[in-house]
């Protein structure tokens, strides 16, 4: 049998034809009966790419892909999945996710719907594809650096769950945010013990703010993530041993309305101690509630310590408008200005308070509830050139008392021998 060749008297391989206007064809099967062909001006890197034709990948080399592709047990052309379609399946998989989650997945699959970049077929996304994507949406469509890496913490297991069904062989979005993106977070910053007195007391002395003293000296002095504030009851009060129990915290949205939840992770289900000013502020707390004649109860839990005017348990929005208008307040009043103040920014100056009064950061991770203690120190103290110079002058004057009673010790050791 006469072997088949092309216009330079090269011998076909099974599958490759060569069409009368030059171009080549190499036809393969997906594996489940359907065909599919890959057209390409040149057979081998030998030849030269026509000038006046979008540039292609040769059809031998295309050949090897395919081939390695089914070695390895990749299902050719990524089965076929969109971005948008297989983020949507990622997500059908997450079926025991928070109400907040869910409301993230959702926004991404939002956003992919609408963009090009959900439409390309996951196979075709190189990494540089989704560097450009993630520099386009922060620079043409003012996307935040953080709302980005949460786009990304969604991509990257979505991809690599198609990874582990063999749909593709590499994940595009294996690369560090940091790397292609300006980090435009703006850090929250610690209150300084100066303007945390200065507020505190104005609050407290405030006819109008006073009622509001207990609580906002409590997230001052406790590190408690506002959530788990609004979601203390009288029950998690343990005055006879001075502690609060922390395993739950208070949540509402547009839909839900209010809801329990647990704490936001493990390490935050803790026993805290309350000891002096924060213990005699909790228990004014309980002296001066003022629930409503039907109390509400959230998820079979009741006893909530704070009510609006209307009678509605007081969640997190209701204390970043205390907050917010107490500071307006205080700046209408005085001409040195007070930084901006939330329930979130209470509990950065809490970690920090601590870490510079030289608590263990063991003992700071378990106080703030943080799974990690790098989180603890990276993000939630803030310390700087002030507090390095103190502590080396701590540490210089602790040396020569040191040194000063060694010499002492041997001196006298010395005359009693």
């Amino acid at each position: 049998m006469e072997k088949r060749r092309d216009k330079k008297g090269r011998v076909l391989r099974t599958g490759e034809v060569q069409l009368p206007d030059g171009r080549y064809r190499y036809k393969y099967s997906l594996g489940f009966g359907k065909e599919k062909y890959y057209y390409s001006w040149r057979l081998d890197r030998s030849d030269p790419q026509p000038p006046y034709v979008k540039p292609c990948l040769p059809l031998r080399d295309f050949e090897k892909k395919i081939q390695a592709d089914i070695y390895g047990n990749i299902l050719l052309d990524g089965g076929d999945l969109t971005v948008y379609e297989l983020v949507k399946k990622y997500v059908s998989t997450k079926v025991n996710t928070r109400p907040t989650t869910k409301k993230g997945y959702q926004t991404v699959l939002n956003l992919l719907e609408r963009e090009q970049f959900g439409g390309l077929r996951i196979d075709r996304v190189r990494i540089s594809d989704a560097k450009c994507w993630f520099i386009k949406l922060q620079q043409q469509d003012g996307k935040s650096f953080s709302s980005i890496h949460t786009i990304r913490g969604v991509l990257r297991p979505a991809f690599k769950m198609a990874m582990e069904d063999d749909l593709i062989r590499k994940n595009p979005f294996e690369f560090s945010t940091n790397d292609v993106l300006v980090n435009d977070t703006i850090r929250r910053q610690a209150l300084s013990t100066a303007d945390e007195r200065k507020f505190l007391e104005f609050v407290k002395n405030d006819k109008h703010f006073s009622k509001y003293y207990d609580g906002m000296y409590i997230l001052f002095n406790t590190g408690l993530r506002i959530s788990e504030f609004c979601g203390l009851t009288i029950n998690d009060i343990d005055f006879e041993n001075h502690c609060i129990r922390i395993d739950h915290q208070l949540l509402k949205d547009g839909s839900n309305g209010y809801y329990i939840q647990k704490t936001k992770t493990y390490a935050g289900t803790r026993t805290l101690p309350i000891r002096g000013e924060v213990e005699e502020a909790f228990k004014r707390i309980v002296k001066n509630r003022r629930p409503p004649k039907i109390e509400p109860v959230i998820d079979g839990v009741g006893g909530f310590l704070y009510f609006d005017q209307r009678g509605s348990i007081c969640y997190e929005l209701h204390w970043d408008h205390y907050f917010k208008h107490a500071r307006e307040k205080y700046n209408s009043i005085y001409k040195v200005q007070m930084p901006k103040i939330t329930p979130h920014i209470c509990r950065h100056t809490y970690c920090t308070k601590m870490a510079r009064n030289g608590m263990s950061p063991k003992t700071l991770q378990y106080l703030m509830g943080h799974s990690e203690v790098d989180v603890t120190l990276n993000v939630y103290t803030h310390l700087g050139y002030t507090d390095a110079l103190n502590e080396l002058e701590r540490l210089d004057s602790e040396g020569a008392f040191l040194h000063r009673n060694g010499r002492s010790g041997q001196i006298g050791a010395v005359k009693k021998a």
